[in-house]
């Protein structure tokens, strides 16, 4: 085994090691910080020092994405005007390993002055921070993975950890949903994947009544361009679809024929509200390149194959 391989497993080795200590240390003071939270008829303002920042730039980020009102807030730039930011109703977290960075001063003496909810994470218990803090979140004794104790490292992946921790509660206590979660996530593969069919389906359908003659249904099929078209009885309800596959089977006098005659009855269909995702899985197992959306038997769009592949879905 190469040194770059050992030192990399020694880094994540003692990385995780912090993480299981992190966990076993868990308690009470956690369940208060949820509820701080919770309680907040306003924002999440994070804020921290250097790689404590980076990391709360992050829990700030993953708690707006999921639910929970956030921003973070540059301590130094707090000082200098930033902590208009910071007002009655929200909930302060502040980031500082040592517990006694000189930039957070301001910022923590601000949520005392206004009796602003203060939530510290450090790893020293008796630290400025610490004291300060309505909630404290101590992290626990854990070496740092640069074998000096210099560099942030597992301290700092402990934070990142309990930032999540504490996001994946709020997000379990409001029942938070892949549909909230788009809502915030709109662009990229994992938007595309959240998409529902109605956002991305065609309301102009290639449809014919099933007493039609197979000529207009073949002029519906070429105008429309998705290679079929549905077949509607008197009701409007979607009874059948005609492919090229059944084209092709009733070739012999097609044209003397109903679309009644030639279609295949009781098409596979998808609602409007379900996941985009479940549609594509549909079609790619069955082969098919199109689906109707139907509500209460009503065609209302219809989704091909390549509306997925455009929304970058595969």
């Amino acid at each position: 085994m190469s040194s770059y391989l050992e030192t990399a497993r020694r880094v994540i080795e003692t990385e995780a090691n912090g993480l299981a200590a992190l966990s076993a240390a868990l308690n009470e003071p956690f369940d208060r910080a949820v509820d701080t939270i919770l309680s907040a008829r306003g924002r999440v303002v994070v804020s921290g020092m250097g790689k404590s920042g980076h990391i709360g730039r992050k829990i700030a980020a993953t708690l707006a994405s999921t639910g929970t009102p956030s921003q973070f807030v540059h301590p130094a730039e707090a000082s200098h005007g930033d902590l208009g930011m910071v007002a009655e109703g929200d909930v302060v977290i502040v980031i500082s390993n040592s517990g006694e960075t000189p930039e957070i001063a301001d910022i923590v003496a601000h949520t005392r002055r206004f009796g602003i909810p203060l939530i510290g994470i450090a790893s020293r218990d008796g630290s400025t921070l610490i004291r300060q803090c309505d909630v404290a979140l101590l992290l626990p004794a854990a070496a740092e993975a640069c074998g000096n104790g210099i560099v942030p490292t597992t301290s700092t992946t402990m934070t990142l950890a309990l930032g999540d921790a504490l996001a994946i509660a709020l997000m379990e206590h409001r029942r938070f949903t892949p549909e909230h979660f788009r809502t915030f996530h709109p662009g990229g593969k994992l938007g595309a994947l959240l998409s529902r069919v109605g956002d991305l389906m065609h309301g102009d359908m290639p449809l014919v009544a099933a007493e039609a003659p197979m000529t207009e249904a073949l002029l519906t099929i070429s105008q429309k361009g998705f290679g079929v078209t549905g077949v509607t009885g008197p009701d409007g309800r979607l009874i059948g679809i005609i492919t090229d596959g059944d084209l092709r089977r009733h070739m012999d006098g097609l044209l003397d024929r109903r679309a009644a005659d030639v279609m295949t009855p009781d098409p596979r269909t998808i609602g409007p509200d379900q996941l985009a995702e479940a549609a594509l899985a549909e079609m790619q197992s069955r082969k098919i390149t199109c689906l109707f959306a139907v509500e209460d038997g009503l065609p209302t769009g219809i989704l091909h194959i390549h509306d997925c592949l455009r929304a970058g879905m595969v």
